[in-house]
């Protein structure tokens, strides 16, 4: 499908840095009081413009500080841009941190009932989809179990059932199938491919270019917060790939 469903036009990020060591809530409020608040101002993405079409898995890549995160975040509406705007068609079920959304004090159960609550579904809805969510995730025998005590792959199996027990128009993944065994990226990497059935459009970042060529239709390559490139997959993951050895 031509639609186009994701577009991010020009988008800038800035981030006020502190370059001093503030020890108290007062010496920071006379500060600011008076005007003395020193700042460093740091750019998170600089003029950024590229579409996604329906259907289209994109992968983000890049360095670390590159500003993949922060793209997705504003993607997602977590963030507004410093200048620009994205627009997007659909709903989106964003999983960008691992256990983001969660309370650790909480058992899996009643995280998984919160979440739901959060994305908007009732009760009865949640318990339709309860079975599912635990089976998808493996964690039949920790469900009154704390999510405080759980693995980080554990914490990825459940955020990643949760996410996509719905078939959203967008999915949002920031290197969240990184931390699960091969077994799980392999029934993670499955749903996907399910869900571009159903013309659901994924934005995926990793470090891992394997999992991007294996996945992704087409790459956004960005360097220090600049779009470096964009492109079909494996041009743009050999160009990134020789560039880092």
């Amino acid at each position: 499908m031509n639609e186009t469903i994701i577009e991010v036009k020009d988008v800038s990020m800035h981030f006020n840095l502190m370059v001093e060591r503030i020890d108290s809530i007062k010496e920071y409020i006379i500060k600011l009081v008076k005007g003395n608040l020193l700042y460093n101002d740091f750019v998170a993405l600089s003029h950024v413009s590229f579409t996604v079409k329906k259907r289209e898995i994109v992968g983000l890549v890049g360095l670390n500080g590159a500003g993949k995160s922060t793209l997705l975040k504003i993607i997602a509406g977590v963030l507004k841009p410093t200048e620009g705007r994205v627009v997007t068609r659909g709903t989106i079920a964003p999983l960008i941190e691992v256990g983001a959304g969660f309370d650790p004090e909480l058992t899996a159960r009643e995280n998984i009932y919160l979440n739901g609550a959060i994305l908007g579904h009732d009760k009865k809805f949640m318990d339709s989809k309860f079975d599912e969510i635990i089976d998808f995730a493996e964690l039949r025998n920790f469900i009154d179990v704390p999510v405080k005590n759980f693995s980080s792959g554990m914490y990825a199996r459940l955020g990643f059932a949760i996410a996509t027990m719905v078939q959203p128009d967008i999915l949002i993944v920031d290197e969240v199938l990184s931390v699960g065994d091969y077994k799980f990226q392999e029934k993670c990497t499955q749903r996907i491919q399910d869900m571009l059935k159903n013309n659901v459009t994924v934005i995926l970042v990793s470090h891992d270019t394997n999992m991007v060529k294996k996945l992704c239709t087409k790459v956004v390559w960005l360097e220090h917060g600049n779009l470096k490139d964009i492109g079909p997959t494996v041009k743009v993951c050999g160009e990134y790939e020789e560039q880092k050895t």
